[in-house]
């Protein structure tokens, strides 16, 4: 199968939706399937798992490369010849790589992974221009052969504005990386010695420093006895975020990848997301694969990650005192803790990118088996 990957973000910008094109094109690689990527232009790489990345040319929006369609995208996917295209997260590319699907008579899946809708609402783009972004991501669903969703808020958000053809594809994780074995290894135990040297319990959070994510509700957690906040990531709100949470003494760790950001999980006693627009939330199974409880609001995607009172808590996002007492009483009770974080280890331990591949490559089959067969195609059937 050849496989043509339009994906709003690549390497070297790190978040959600690029980690999962990158997990993607590996899998596609050891099923010995062939691809490309066409992405905004950045100084990342030329090839990603042996296959090429083409870079269209992209304007900055809050330290994010928004790449600009072109006829040049016409010409790609022509030469390359697809059996299906992927539109990961679309929006701009995506949508102009969807419409070539159609003119090219190929099958496209599109995946919403991101909720630019309720992202704009968060950044005082106010309702006309929420409802404005709602319209386009109709359309652009619309338009495709299938879309995959993460979670089932995401395809009850869908399916409320109008959009057919939905299925859902989640996300693997990598339970091997993140281990709870690793807090027994040095590097886990002397991070945790410089984060908490009285031995406070570490309350973690992994992602994107950015007003979407709310992690000023972490006020709430202000004057709680025997806990050290930790943030792991960068973005546009690490100046406000410093001030606004001063009163934590928060330490700031900055991006970690691979065996640095395991690490950081491994030193977490418990792991704590804010955001109440997230249409998955890849960091909750990490956390959980490295055997931590979480804690997250009960909205959007953590819905179907986490199970309130088993592996985690989920807070009410109307009241920001819910979440102070779910951090409050895993700080308190290490054995909770524990309890929690074993639970969550076994609910994520199958979810593994080769499991996670392989049905994604069975949507491309089944988006390919939807579409209209040529009407000589039809008649020489007969």
């Amino acid at each position: 199968m050849r496989v043509a990957i339009v994906t709003e973000s690549f390497l070297p910008t790190v978040n959600g939706v690029t980690n999962s094109v990158c997990r993607v094109l590996e899998h596609l690689r050891d099923r010995g399937h062939e691809a490309m990527v066409i992405a905004p232009a950045g100084k990342g790489p030329d090839r990603f798992a042996g296959f090429a990345v083409h870079r269209m040319p992209s304007v900055g929006y809050r330290q994010f490369p928004v790449g600009i369609p072109g006829p040049a995208m016409a010409s790609l996917l022509a030469g390359f010849d697809p059996d299906v295209i992927h539109a990961a997260s679309p929006l701009v590319l995506g949508a102009q790589a969807i419409t070539a699907a159609q003119r090219m008579g190929v099958p496209s899946v599109a995946i919403f992974q991101t909720d630019m809708a309720k992202y704009a609402g968060r950044n005082g783009f106010g309702a006309a221009g929420t409802a404005l972004v709602w319209k386009l991501i109709r359309k652009v669903h619309h338009n495709a052969t299938l879309t995959l969703v993460p979670s089932e808020a995401s395809r009850r958000d869908l399916e409320r504005i109008g959009v057919q053809r939905v299925a859902t594809w989640g996300r693997g994780v990598d339970s091997a990386l993140y281990h709870p074995n690793r807090r027994t290894e040095q590097a886990a135990q002397e991070l945790r010695a410089r984060l908490a040297p009285d031995g406070e319990a570490i309350v973690g959070y992994v992602g994107r420093l950015a007003p979407e994510k709310e992690l000023e509700r972490l006020q709430a957690l202000r004057r709680i006895r025997g806990m050290r906040l930790v943030l792991v990531g960068d973005g546009p709100a690490r100046a406000s975020l410093g001030r606004r949470l001063s009163g934590l003494d928060p330490v700031f760790l900055g991006t970690l990848r691979g065996e640095e950001l395991a690490t950081a999980y491994a030193a977490f006693d418990l792991f704590v997301h804010a955001g109440t627009t997230e249409t998955f939330g890849q960091t909750l199974q990490e956390a959980h694969a490295a055997g931590l409880p979480v804690v997250a609001p009960a909205a959007g995607g953590p819905l179907d990650l986490v199970e309130h009172g088993v592996d985690g808590f989920l807070f009410d996002p109307r009241h920001d005192h819910s979440l102070r007492r779910a951090v409050l009483s895993l700080v308190e009770d290490p054995l909770l803790r524990a309890r929690f974080g074993e639970a969550g280890r076994r609910a994520v331990v199958g979810r593994t990118w080769t499991h996670l591949g392989d049905e994604l490559i069975a949507h491309y089959g089944a988006a390919a088996a939807a579409m209209p067969q040529p009407v000589g195609t039809l008649s020489a059937s007969r």
